[in-house]
């Protein structure tokens, strides 16, 4: 039963990486190259040798990634290394032979800026979510977030891009190119963290009451969410209460509102977002 769920997990991890870099294909080749953007990462240093000797991109990307993957392979362990070979191989194909039968876009330059940014986070964002990448400055992203766990991954991408777009604007005098390199980086890093921040966010409800047994039971028979019952007492008349904490989705946060006032019309309730909520009934990252 484990290798058939191991199994499934790796199909699974196959099915995302094709999918997301699909998208980070289109965003790189369909967008970036015709408008000339100094990209970020690897995709930027094999999109600079494309324009200035042809070399193809897919393939550049895999030959400069070997040295880097080396050097980071303590850092981020043999399984990790694994995945991002396959997914290397996925993208690079993708990049030079499936992006190539679709239109480019050739309209207005910020345009292609904004979808660059949006499409290409999204795309690394659906690889990063199955803990993988597609090599490059992925390593080093990587590797950092090892060293610095409470970094934001778009932060550190953010930070690591910013001197090939330097690069690239100077080689090519494209000042304009440089700015708008920044814009596709920012709209990268914002795109990575608003994705992989919502696969496992939610809310948390905090409720106020005397019938803590009561609230519980109703949240498990209306939603089928559990529940936890702290032990709470009054600021002012020092009463003895309880406080009943749930996480839950937005959806399931109406249905608890409306069933606990059922129970007790004087409850009092707290909600707050959650960034991160890991553990049963919430989907949990691949490791």
């Amino acid at each position: 039963m484990q290798w058939l769920n191991e199994k499934e997990s790796v199909w699974m991890d196959i099915v995302m990486e094709c999918i997301g870099s699909f998208l980070v294909a289109i965003a790189i080749y369909n967008f970036a190259l015709r408008a000339e953007f100094p990209m970020t990462g690897f995709s930027g240093i094999a999109l600079i040798l494309y324009r200035l000797f042809g070399a193809p991109i897919g393939i550049t990307t895999i030959i400069i990634n070997i040295p880097v993957a080396i050097l980071c392979y303590r850092l981020i362990g043999k399984k990790f290394m694994i995945r991002t070979f396959r997914c290397m191989i996925i993208s690079s194909f993708m990049i030079d032979y499936v992006a190539p039968l679709l239109p480019l876009y050739e309209g207005n330059r910020m345009l292609a800026a904004i979808v660059t940014g949006v499409i290409g986070g999204i795309g690394y964002a659906i690889i990063y979510t199955r803990n993988s990448s597609t090599g490059g400055s992925d390593f080093l992203i990587m590797a950092a977030k090892a060293i610095r766990p409470h970094m934001k991954l778009g932060t550190i991408a953010f930070l690591s891009d910013i001197g090939i777009i330097l690069v690239g604007g100077v080689i090519f005098h494209d000042v304009d190119g440089v700015i708008y390199g920044m814009i596709i980086n920012f709209l990268f890093a914002i795109a990575v963290d608003k994705v992989m921040s919502g696969m496992n966010s939610g809310k948390i409800a905090l409720i106020v009451t005397k019938r803590g047994e009561e609230i519980c039971d109703i949240i498990d028979s209306c939603c089928g969410r559990g529940s936890t019952i702290l032990d709470g007492r009054g600021g002012y008349k020092k009463d003895e209460k309880q406080v009943v904490m749930v996480a839950c989705n937005p959806k399931q946060l109406v249905q608890v509102e409306k069933a606990v006032k059922e129970v007790d019309e004087e409850v009092f309730i707290i909600h707050m977002d959650a960034n991160e909520i890991h553990g049963e009934g919430f989907r949990v990252v691949p490791s």
